[in-house]
């Protein structure tokens, strides 16, 4: 084995330096940023709260639509035109916004389900983040619901 001297062994550790320099670098630029969208399938929101959607409503009211965009894009991490899409649906009180083709039942289907799988604290907070109400009014539309069945007749 030869032997490797202090010059050989600087001169592998800066070209070991370079290439994971190079190395990063390539990685940044053709990497999608980590953060709130790393995990979402496409089609599908992330989780936005309740806090951010009643700041959304409140700036479209005071017509600071931009402000509302740029909120959704730094909390979310969504781009352009989902961010306003959102924030429009937001400001309108129309359903949250899903790609074509991955539409999913409303609310109060998915409520239906959570409850008939003994998940009731986890549809109250689905409706807390879908509306934006409050603890109290969020459990009573989740027991309103609980009086009709799966069909929409009487329980």
């Amino acid at each position: 084995m030869p032997n490797i001297g202090p010059f050989e062994l600087l001169v592998l550790a800066v070209i070991v330096i370079a290439l994971l320099g190079v190395g990063l670098a390539a990685v940044r630029a053709g990497a999608r940023p980590a953060g709130p969208l790393a995990w979402r399938s496409p089609g599908l929101l992330p989780p936005v709260s309740a806090e951010l959607q009643h700041r959304v409503r409140e700036l479209y009211a005071d017509n600071k639509k931009i402000e509302a965009i740029k909120l959704i894009r730094e909390q979310t991490g969504l781009g352009l035109k989902e961010a306003k899409d959102l924030a429009e649906a937001l400001a309108s009180g129309r359903p949250l916004p899903v790609a074509p083709g991955h539409a999913r039942p409303d609310l109060a289907s998915r409520v239906r389900e959570l409850k008939a799988a003994g998940r009731g604290e986890q549809a109250v907070f689905l409706v807390r983040g879908e509306t934006g109400m409050g603890q109290a009014e969020a459990e009573r539309f989740v027991d309103a619901i609980d009086a009709v069945d799966v069909e929409g007749g009487e329980a």
